[in-house]
């Protein structure tokens, strides 16, 4: 399944706030300069990591994705399949700082966010930061923690900001998660909270590589590691850019209740005690925004979010024990999604024009 396809685009005007697609351009691709810039910077960071990553295009696109809606991204696999090479080098291809979190069972909430320490010679408290104070945090094997110390990211990853003995400190914009996890079902993890799950935007499997991509990797590590030859394409603060205008991506009216359609049929579906909350509903749209801009397009299109709310949506079921029964529970809540989506009415080109 591709998360998104490329288009052939055309330099236009700047890009305005929400604008309606003109009836010129209905049913067809029409890039303006700010689309454009979008899409060249989504494919030196793509670039980058396909160098060292062979054979997940995938994968790469939805990590973009997420980064330029401004989410968080959960990888869940098993170990050695690149979870980590994955998350480094998207770090690596942007000039920003970066630290890395490895997530084990003595970790205290105090290692990741900071904590103050007394200064005997000013006589006061004064805060030391923690890894979490980074553009890019890289949260290894985050299920090998106590849910206590995952719970610390809750505020960091939504709110954006770290609150210690009452003080409340910003975090470096832009900033992101990329998290790491093995399958719960595998030896010395925990669960990640319902809260927690609920504040990545999308979770997704790398899989095992084809054979020739295999054995490229293993040609490419003869010599040298190649995630040494990365090299930053863009700074953070061109990430930021790209982030707010691709937050500004029109979506029509029609788009936005076939999202709304897709979270409420969670929540009524038989096999789901509890279904997708509202935050879900908002990191589709924003998810949808970011695939389009990278498409080359300053509007979503239906395709945009059937290809995502499978992502964005199936990590956050809760699923009732008929709903889990025979099969993984990652698998079961897909397979739902799958379910739901060829229900609800898919908008026309009309009615998203």
């Amino acid at each position: 399944m591709e998360y998104g396809n490329s288009a052939e685009t055309a330099a236009a005007g700047a890009l305005p706030a929400q604008r309606t697609p003109s009836a010129e351009r209905a049913g067809r691709t029409r890039a303006s300069s700010t689309t454009v810039a979008l899409q060249e910077g989504a494919r030196q960071i793509r670039e980058s990591v396909s160098s060292v990553i062979s054979g997940k295009d995938e994968q790469v696109h939805l990590a973009v994705v997420v980064l330029l809606a401004g989410g968080h991204l959960l990888v869940e696999d098993v170990p050695g399949v690149g979870k980590t090479v994955l998350a480094k080098t998207l770090a690596a291809a942007m000039d920003s700082s970066v630290s890395r979190i490895q997530f084990t069972p003595d970790l205290l909430p105090s290692d990741v966010t900071g904590v103050a320490i007394y200064d005997q010679v000013e006589r006061r408290f004064e805060f030391q930061q923690g890894p979490v104070f980074a553009n890019v945090v890289i949260g290894d094997e985050i299920n090998r923690a106590s849910p206590k110390t995952q719970s610390a990211l809750l505020e960091c990853m939504e709110e954006g900001q770290v609150t210690v003995d009452g003080v409340t400190h910003k975090l470096p914009a832009p900033f992101t998660v990329f998290a790491t996890q093995n399958p719960s079902e595998m030896e010395g993890t925990y669960a990640l909270p319902e809260a927690q799950r609920d504040r990545f935007m999308a979770r997704m499997s790398m899989g095992y590589p084809e054979r020739d991509d295999e054995l490229a990797m293993v040609d490419r590590r003869d010599s040298s590691d190649p995630l040494a030859s990365v090299r930053a394409s863009l700074s953070a603060t061109d990430v930021s850019n790209m982030i707010e205008q691709a937050s500004r991506i029109y979506v029509a009216p029609a788009i936005k209740q076939y999202i709304v359609d897709l979270a409420r049929a969670t929540r009524e579906y038989a096999d789901v005690r509890v279904g997708v909350s509202p935050r879900a509903t908002l990191h589709l749209v924003r998810a949808s925004r970011a695939a389009a801009a990278v498409a080359g397009r300053d509007f979503v299109v239906p395709d945009d979010v059937a290809k995502l709310v499978g992502p964005v949506f199936a990590h956050r079921l809760v699923l009732s024990a008929r709903g889990s029964r025979g099969t993984a529970a990652s698998a079961s809540a897909a397979r739902i999604i799958d379910q739901i989506s060829q229900q609800i009415a898919v908008p026309t080109s009309a009615a998203t024009a």
